[in-house]
């Protein structure tokens, strides 16, 4: 018996990315359909999606909960209240186990947004991987900078969702 060859093994960075997709499935919110999977040493810690907070109505099931915000640049912008960010759901899901986040790599679909970025600092995570840039991502792009945190986008483009 002869040994297979796996010629499209992926890489680590491209296994947790892709394992986002899967989590994402779980998400509550079609606006953002988006997961995250925080990892170490190639083992998964911890894994969140868009979603609402456990006993809230989920948008999918209630509608969502629509607030305008004014970005820096004047551009009105929505954004849906009654979730939270997946980032924000595995940090919380490492928090209520008892897990560390120190050193890990946090794994995402887009560039994490502020509240999200300054979380990511304090729990010591020291690498971001995501798919893709945010729109309002130039602030965590310079958090991460001035913290020493490692961001690595793997494609050069903005992510988009219906209702931005």
């Amino acid at each position: 018996m002869t040994a297979k060859t796996c010629e499209t093994r992926p890489d680590w960075d491209q296994y947790y990315i892709e394992m986002t997709e899967h989590v994402a499935s779980r998400a509550t919110c079609d606006r953002g359909r988006s997961g995250c999977v925080i990892a170490r040493d190639n083992r998964v810690l911890a894994t969140g999606y868009v979603g609402s907070a456990p006993g809230l109505a989920h948008c999918d099931d209630q509608g969502h909960l629509m607030r305008q915000v004014i970005d820096e640049d004047g551009v009105t912008r929505s954004h849906c209240m009654r979730t939270i960010h997946a980032e924000q759901n595995a940090i919380c899901q490492a928090a209520k186990f008892g897990i560390t986040l120190e050193g890990a790599t946090l794994y995402c679909k887009m560039e994490p947004c502020r509240v999200c970025a300054m979380l990511i600092i304090s729990t010591g995570i020291k690498r971001v991987v995501c798919l893709k840039r945010y729109h309002a991502g130039a602030d965590t792009r310079e958090m991460f900078r001035e913290a020493g945190l490692q961001l690595d986008v793997r494609q050069d483009e903005i992510e988009t969702y219906e209702n931005q």
